[in-house]
């Protein structure tokens, strides 16, 4: 197995980066995300689970070229809330597979997944999902998903602390409480292999801005 580095920019953005590939997930407009800065980097590829601007700014992301041998993506549709789109439209979750290392990067999820998703989706080493509730799925919901999935790690995002996110959706304190054990890091960076220890993990977004 080898090893894929995870860069939390902040929100529902992320760098994955595997074998020289890089891909982003999920970038923001300036300045839609309060408390963290403005999304300006490379990569490979860049994707996005809708349509919103505060997970759509491709512009913000300069593609690159490489010779590197891309991830397999796998794409499974949901929704942005739990009437079926009727609130928020659609939701892409896509499955990031790296030489066997697969990330999966739930956008937006606003429901349950039903017993065919969790199948399309398959195991998972890491699994970026929301737990803000309110705009998508809450902690406790995150944490019945994860399980059913039996992935090796998750990764919370879109949510709330004292120096980011949006005031609607859950603070990070009541996050850790509804999930349980986890682990809460001082870093923007995890790096998923066969050595790393399954888990929970809370990062630290990359582009937090300094008060």
């Amino acid at each position: 197995m080898k090893n894929v580095k995870i860069t939390w920019l902040g929100h529902a953005c992320f760098e994955i980066s595997g074998g020289g590939y890089t891909v982003v997930t999920d970038p923001f407009e300036d300045g839609s995300v309060n408390g963290i800065g403005n999304v300006r980097t490379e990569a490979n590829a860049v994707y996005c689970s809708h349509s919103h601007h505060d997970h759509n700014a491709v512009d913000c992301v300069t593609l690159k070229q490489t010779d590197a041998q891309p991830p397999i993506v796998s794409e499974i549709s949901t929704f942005h809330d739990g009437e079926n789109g009727a609130k928020r439209g659609a939701n892409t979750v896509r499955v990031f597979d790296f030489d066997g290392v697969r990330v999966g990067h739930f956008g937006d999820l606003g429901h349950a997944l039903s017993e065919e998703q969790i199948k399309e989706i398959g195991k998972l080493d890491a699994a970026l999902m929301p737990v803000g509730g309110f705009y998508t799925i809450d902690a406790e919901t995150a944490k019945t998903v994860f399980d059913k999935l039996g992935a090796k790690i998750m990764i919370p995002m879109h949510y709330r602390t004292d120096d980011f996110g949006f005031p609607v959706i859950a603070h990070i304190d009541d996050v850790v409480k509804a999930l349980g054990d986890v682990t809460v890091t001082n870093t923007s960076e995890l790096t998923v292999g066969e050595d790393t220890r399954p888990g929970i993990y809370v990062l630290t977004p990359k582009l937090m801005q300094k008060k």
